[in-house]
């Protein structure tokens, strides 16, 4: 691709809540974060490019100062704007100027469908706050706004009160994957979903998913039968990357570690350079080797599962996604902690507030795992082989399975 599909482009660290799964650790801004100029030299850069649109983030992107005007920039010179905000800044003065622009997504962060879910992940508020803001765009006239939900295991069970708030507000919902990323390594073990949860969402979907947005976020649940709707493998490097407030270029948005580190708006040749020619976007375009997963039977339906959820787990690339339905990446995490190998890399710079915050999220209530004999859910389909039963037969670590 001579450009990205999905750009995503995180403005600031800046944030005024400090919700508890929080991908990049988002709170202080980074003194470092790029210029006025030096942004909008990258949205010309992204005109040259051809780029559609880009996916603008944070922190809590409309706290930087210059928000509005980058906004107007991007728009001005043909790269549309989808913007994600948790609502603070979305006054009805606001709301009605958004409405009045063309080329311009707004996408409202909201993690529960009733407060008490919400607040929980999100800070004392915030769910006030989401739903206010969309009144102020719907009363404004703001057609299509989206309403993003981070599906974890207190609020799997709203799926229906989700799509009901966005019919309400004349909204589409998306669903996205909670990543181990940032702070959500550390609410990893009591967010991620359960594997019976894993089977709700999968059936949901197929019931619903054509009004909803996924992105790729759920393709490793296709190992369940059928696919679902949405880009069916990893994209990072090829089709998506992430720019961060400094103008640091990862792979994917949700892996913001030197792992996956590309290079610099700010380096010779700029971002261009960096989507062409860095050897590590080379690397993911090249020919992937799967490991064990490429031996089961639903690989080709899951593609092995996230790259970023992988990785920040501690489980090799190349191995079983840690949610993989049929079991197998609980499996290899018990294997490798057996054997002493599994060690989960830090999660990037932290960026979070030294000291807490009024909607600082206090996670009071934390569900429970079950037995170990639930973890499995079995999938439709005979295996065909012992390898494609469990892919990780025989599996040791360094070693080689089947």
């Amino acid at each position: 691709m001579n450009a990205p599909i999905c750009l995503t482009w995180e403005l600031t660290y800046a944030c005024n809540l400090s919700c508890a799964h929080c991908l990049s650790s988002s709170g202080r801004r980074d003194p470092r974060e790029l210029t006025t100029a030096q942004a909008e030299a990258v949205i010309d850069e992204l005109q040259r490019m051809q780029v559609f649109y880009v996916n603008i983030g944070g922190g809590e992107p409309t706290i930087r100062p210059d928000f509005w005007h980058l906004l107007e920039y991007a728009v001005a010179h043909d790269v549309g704007v989808k913007f994600s905000t948790n609502g603070v800044r979305l006054t009805p003065e606001r709301a009605q100027y958004l409405a009045g622009t063309d080329y311009v997504d707004v996408q409202i962060s909201l993690d529960g469908a009733t407060a008490e879910v919400n607040d929980y992940v999100r800070g004392p508020g915030s769910y006030d706050t989401a739903l206010q803001a969309l009144t102020n765009l719907r009363d404004a006239g703001f057609q299509d706004a989206k309403i993003s939900v981070v599906c974890t295991r207190q609020n799997i069970g709203q799926l229906d009160e989700f799509q009901a708030i966005a019919d309400e507000y004349g909204a589409t919902l998306r669903l996205t994957r909670l990543r181990p990323s940032g702070r959500g390594a550390d609410v990893w073990d009591e967010l991620h979903l359960l594997p019976h949860q894993q089977r709700e969402l999968y059936d949901w979907l197929l019931q619903h998913g054509e009004r909803v947005l996924t992105g790729d976020s759920f393709f490793h649940l296709a190992a369940f039968g059928e696919s679902l709707p949405g880009l069916n493998l990893c994209g990072a490097g090829r089709v998506v990357c992430l720019i961060d407030p400094v103008g640091d270029v990862y792979a994917c948005p949700f892996a913001i570690h030197d792992e996956f580190l590309a290079g610099n708006v700010l380096d010779d040749g700029g971002f261009a350079t960096v989507w062409r020619d860095s050897p590590l976007f080379a690397d993911l375009r090249s020919p992937q080797t799967s490991g064990a997963c490429s031996r089961c039977t639903f690989f080709d339906s899951c593609r092995g599962g996230c790259m970023a959820a992988k990785f920040f787990t501690g489980l090799p690339l190349d191995g079983p996604d840690p949610e993989c339905v049929r079991g197998f990446g609980e499996q290899a995490r018990e294997e490798l902690s057996r054997h002493g190998d599994i060690q989960r890399p830090s999660t990037g710079q932290d960026h979070s507030r030294r000291t807490p915050i009024r909607n600082q999220p206090v996670m009071l209530t934390l569900g429970t795992r079950p037995a170990a004999a639930n973890l499995l859910i079995p999938a439709a389909g005979r295996p065909v082989s012992a390898c494609a039963q469990n892919p990780l037969a025989g599996f040791s670590p360094g070693g080689r399975p089947c």
